[in-house]
Formats: C-alpha cells, structure tokens, sequence
C-alpha cells in the first residue's frame, strides 16, 4: 500500500498541515515536531513527491554540489551524508566533480533554472564562484572552505582544535623533538592545523624541530621522510596535515626500516577510511562528516527559504582518535 502524508502525519501524531509546512521547508515549524515528521517519514520509508512538489513551487527539486575530487573516502562520505539529507526533504542532488571554476561552468548545472541551490564543497575559486552565483541568484553554502566570506553561509571544521589536540597528544607522551609537515598554504585548514599545533607547542615551551610545507598527497610525505631519514634528521614525532601525507611517510618508514612507533610516532588528519584498515593503525584527527552534510543542508534550505536571513558560519569540532601510530616516548 502508497503511504501519504496522511500516514505521515498519524504516525508523527501532528497535523497534515504540519507535515507539509515540513516537506516544504517552512520556517515557522519547531525543530521538536521538524523532527517529528522526519523520523515518522524515515519509518515509513515515505518518500514525497518531489516532482509534483517542485512543480508547484516553481522549483526544480535539484540541488547541485561541486567538488574537486570523489578520491576521497572524507568527502565522499559528506557527499553521501548530504545526499541522503536532502533525500528527507524530497531532493535530488546533482554532482560537479571540476578541477576549477571554469570547469565547473562550462557544465550547464549552474544555471538558475537548473538547481534550486548550490554546495560548494572544499572548493577552489571561491571568489569566482560566489560571485557568479550571486550574478544567477542561486543561493548557496560554503562546506570546507578556505577563505572568510560575511555574505554566504558555511560550515567549517575547527581546524585550530585538531592540530592542537595532536600538539598537546605528543607532548603528553614525552615528545619533545617534534616535527610538521603542512598542508598548502593557500588552504584555511592548512594555516589552522599548523596554528593549533604551534600554540600547544608554546604552551608547553617548545618549539618544532621543523616545518616543512607538502602538499596533500602520499608521495609528499614519502618524499619529505625520506629526506629526513637520508640525513639521520629524523624527529621523534610527526603531526602530518592529512592522512595521505601520514601514509607517504609511513611508507617511506617501512622502506628504510624505521619502526613505528618506536622510533617515529605519527599522526595524520582526517580519518580517511584506510586510516583504520593498514598497520599500524593511524592515529588521526576525524572529521565527523555527517555532521558537516547535514549542516551543509541545514544552512542551503535555509538561504533557499529565506534569502534575507542573516548569513552565518557552523564550526563542526573535530575529535582525535588515538590508535596504534603513536607511543610514549624512550
């Protein structure tokens, strides 16, 4: 048997009224009974009409994402976090995967009679895009972004935390001799992870043994370790600015004979799916994507509903996760 909303609204013990003030995005409802209807639609596996919503409301129930890359297991778990968010408000969402915003709007996805809004997900080019999104009237919202922008909404991780959770973790295991490999400058979460990691260093009246600038990729941290272990400049701990560049150097580790973490206590950023899955285990910084999808929605339905409403930043905190990279210092 079809559910409908009448289903929906027994089930929620709310009002018909109310469940389509809901699938409709409305403002006026209370979170307690949002929640309500969400959670009765999710049990009975409703699932709206969106075409004939969208029809209705001059819409076309589509809302884009652009990223750079879905070669990542943290984004790609945002990307599905969002998907299904959107999917409980009766949306389709539609990807860009573009290296650049030229890329991006060769495509004919960001069109204002195309999507109904727009994530920009870790994107380059912000400027550009939000510009032209502005130009076409297509509200949007920044997830990961690395630059401060008053005018659009975003949600951001509390870089600053998580690289000064992982200081404070390697002081707290007697490293004193610490090193760091940074992410691009031009990144936001690259300044605050490296900002974090310094101000718990000073804190406990150290400084780094050196910092070197990578890039987010395994070869630069294989290639910065092996420098290292070449020159017997090896410290005794490392904070790598992601996991990718934590693998590279666990890598280059194993290639050279040194144990870890006997020898090199290490830790990356991120909590990339194999972060767990190889040996040693990687203790990481983890980035709660579900948190950061569902924020990402949250924030885009609200500039879609309410264009005048004042723009706002969520910061997500990120957690560290302690596993098998990192040891008590000999």
């Amino acid at each position: 048997m079809k559910i409908s909303i009448f289903d929906v609204a027994k089930k929620s013990g709310l009002s018909v009224v109310t469940v389509s003030r809901v699938l409709n995005n409305s403002s006026s409802v209370r979170q307690k009974n949002k929640e309500k209807v969400l959670k009765a639609m999710k049990e009975l596996n409703y699932q709206p009409n969106a075409a004939a919503r969208s029809l209705a409301r001059g819409k076309t129930g589509i809302i884009g994402l652009t990223l750079t890359t879905l070669d990542d297991s943290f984004l790609d778990a945002v990307v599905k976090e969002t998907n299904e968010r959107l999917g409980e408000h009766g949306y389709l969402l539609a990807l860009s995967i573009a290296r650049s915003f030229e890329d991006a709007f060769r495509r004919s996805l960001f069109q204002e009679d195309r999507v109904d809004g727009v994530i920009l997900l870790s994107p380059t080019d912000e400027d550009e895009f939000i510009m032209e999104l502005k130009n076409k009237k297509i509200p949007l919202v920044l997830v990961d972004n690395s630059k401060s922008h008053p005018s659009v909404s975003s949600v951001i991780v509390d870089n600053f935390k998580g690289g000064y959770e992982v200081g404070k973790h390697l002081i707290e295991l007697g490293h004193t001799d610490i090193a760091h490999i940074a992410g691009p400058d031009p990144f936001l979460s690259s300044r605050e992870r490296e900002r974090g990691f310094l101000t718990a260093l000073e804190e406990a009246g150290l400084k780094p043994r050196c910092i070197e600038r990578g890039t987010f990729s395994m070869s630069s941290g294989y290639e910065i370790a092996t420098r290292w272990i070449d020159a017997g400049e090896l410290p005794s701990a490392l904070f790598a600015a992601d996991d990718y560049i934590a693998l590279g150097v666990i890598d280059a580790c194993l290639n050279r004979g040194v144990r870890i973490p006997e020898q090199l206590s290490i830790v990356g950023f991120d909590d990339q799916k194999f972060a767990s899955e190889f040996r040693p285990k990687l203790t990481t910084v983890r980035q709660p994507a579900d948190k950061i999808g569902a924020a990402g929605v949250e924030l885009l339905l609200e500039a879609m509903n309410d264009p005048a409403k004042r723009q706002t930043t969520v910061t997500i905190e990120p957690t560290l996760i302690v596993r098998e990279s990192t040891a008590r210092k000999k």
